[in-house]
């Protein structure tokens, strides 16, 4: 199985558990991971026997900044959900970050791993 990832997907929205979070938009960066079988779309040089990124990072940032989630631990999940079940992804591994979380720390997020990953 192979993998196409995408690093660093930059999205505003409303994310958080406190009061004053609820009234502003933050900034949430994904990293995704995708397993997916490539070895057609390299013979042909054709995208549609391949994941088109450029699709999912829309879908997702739409998705996305419509959302108002309390738990980043939430939005990992729907983002998984959407990639495989929408985009046929048997495996996806989706690392949220939320920086600025945390005064004195650079990021914080949640890493979750969904489906299995075959060869």
């Amino acid at each position: 199985m192979d993998t196409i990832f995408l690093t660093d997907l930059r999205v505003d929205t409303v994310i958080g558990i406190y009061d004053w979070e609820r009234e502003i938009r933050q900034t949430v960066a994904i990293d995704l991971e995708m397993a997916t079988d490539i070895r057609q779309a390299a013979a042909t040089d054709d995208i549609q026997y391949t994941l088109n990124y450029k699709s999912i990072s829309d879908r997702l940032i739409e998705f996305i900044e419509k959302s108002e989630y309390g738990l980043i631990e939430t939005m990992a999940e729907e983002v998984a959900a959407i990639v495989m079940d929408e985009y046929s992804v048997p495996w996806v591994r989706v690392t949220l970050h939320k920086p600025g979380a945390i005064s004195r720390a650079k990021d914080v997020g949640v890493i979750i791993e969904r489906g299995e990953r075959t060869e």
